[in-house]
């Protein structure tokens, strides 16, 4: 461990390097969003060209939604054993290539394997366990803002690029559209190889806010057992659970319904696709605004509650959907897509910090598996929606289901009980392993 003197490396750098890391880290997951823009885009096009049903396209979606989640506890064991950058890097090539050879596909089960498959593991290795391990090794003061910012970052690039991806669907193809995402994907890994690191002693500083003592000393051996073991103990816990469940029905209700769904619903009400393109990148842009903004909140309020009124308030949002859609845009819309903005992934921060208070040093890869639950509701969505459309010829039933469900969440978040704070000072929640013993104080 460095004694490198926190004063003195303030010196040598005008701006604390965990800004820099945070800011590369912000790219890498825009990178990796941009090609998740893609499916709810595109999902009439490959059904004009090919005849596939919207059922046998949202199982393409679903798989990736589903790997983009389970990825992600192993994704952070490995940024352990290999270092952030190096998984990065590799996440963001693996993403490159599903994406790029896409254009050559000719039948549904190689839509599976590149849209789901490739890209669900590239993605998922890039998913908000990065988000935990940047922010666990790199930040003592500033957590939940940074926390909100690079959250922010990873979904608002779902959706910002979506009226980019629609435009270039509507004057060259679907095949354009897929290219240019991956070049974005591209475009990130010179970037990443040059300014992510992967701790602060690499460069001879502190955590920011915090001394030499707070960084976490490398688990070197044993990814995977590290990811099962964290699983294994959490699911003791009622905290867990609960958190898993209530992260379900947000990707549920967000990335696995809305993203994909929302524009093809629009256009079964006469809306062009790039109009409701364009109202999901608005979304996108009040993401920002809301995920800083509850990050902010997080370091401030009980996180249960900021929950239950996430959860309360999107649910409500929800039920008073069907009837806005039309081939006309109305104030009653666009208020409706600026308040899902403000809530898209603001639960991510307050759920970071209960999984940070209930789980101490593995909060990370605890982390990692409740976002799995989160992936698996959107899988879930993905394809109950698609399903729910080609039965019932409308998505209304799809909405109503998914609003209940938002008011159990909010539920199920205001029943987690605060963590008693250790008396020494140490973490409260699952004991960490001998090699990560030393590390407990730096998550708290």
């Amino acid at each position: 461990m460095t004694t490198t003197d926190p004063s003195r490396a303030a010196t040598r750098y005008r701006i604390h390097p965990a800004w820099w890391v945070a800011a590369v880290t912000f790219l890498a997951l825009v990178g990796a969003a941009a090609f998740r823009a893609v499916p709810g885009v595109l999902i009439d096009p490959l059904r004009a060209e090919f005849g596939w049903s919207v059922s046998t396209i949202s199982a393409a979606v679903a798989v990736n939604m589903a790997l983009y989640g389970l990825t992600a506890p192993f994704a952070a064991a490995l940024m352990e054993r290999f270092g952030i950058r190096r998984v990065v890097v590799g996440a963001l090539l693996l993403t490159a290539t599903g994406s790029g050879l896409t254009v050559f596909m000719t039948a549904s089960w190689q839509l599976v394997l590149l849209w789901g498959f490739l890209v669900g593991l590239g993605t998922g290795s890039m998913a908000l366990s990065l988000v935990a391990t940047v922010t666990g090794r790199w930040f003592v003061a500033r957590r939940g803002l940074v926390s909100g910012i690079l959250t922010a970052g990873g979904a608002t690039g779902q959706l910002v690029f979506l009226p980019l991806v629609a435009w270039a669907d509507q004057n060259w193809g679907w095949r354009s559209a897929s290219l240019g995402t991956t070049a974005a994907a591209l475009a990130v890994v010179p970037l990443v190889v040059w300014l992510l690191r992967d701790r602060p002693s690499d460069l001879g500083v502190a955590p920011y806010g915090g001394t030499p003592a707070d960084e976490v000393p490398p688990v070197r051996t044993g990814a995977a057992r590290t990811a099962v073991r964290g699983l294994t103990e959490a699911v003791r816990s009622r905290p867990f659970w609960l958190l898993a469940g209530g992260f379900f029905i947000c990707g549920l209700s967000t990335n696995g319904l809305v993203q994909p769904h929302f524009i093809p619903a629009a256009h079964d009400h006469g809306m062009p696709v790039t109009t409701a393109a364009g109202l999901l990148a608005v979304v996108g842009v009040f993401d920002i605004a809301g995920t800083v903004f509850s990050g902010w909140l997080t370091d401030r309020v009980d996180p249960r509650v900021l929950l239950l009124a996430y959860y309360g308030l999107r649910g409500f949002s929800l039920f008073l959907l069907p009837p806005l859609f039309g081939p006309d845009l109305h104030v009653s819309m666009i208020a409706f897509i600026v308040f899902y903005g403000l809530d898209w992934v603001a639960t991510v921060p307050p759920t970071l910090a209960l999984c940070r208070e209930h789980f101490g040093a593995r909060a990370p890869v605890v982390f990692g598996w409740v976002f799995a639950s989160h992936q698996v509701g959107s899988a879930f969505a993905a394809y109950g929606g698609g399903v729910i459309r080609d039965v019932t010829g409308s998505y209304d039933l799809a909405w109503f289901a998914a609003g209940a469900l938002c008011l159990l969440a909010a539920v199920l978040s205001i029943s987690i009980r605060r963590a008693r704070p250790a008396p020494d000072g140490e973490d409260v929640g699952l004991p960490p392993s001998p090699t990560q013993a030393a590390a407990g104080q730096a998550h708290g």
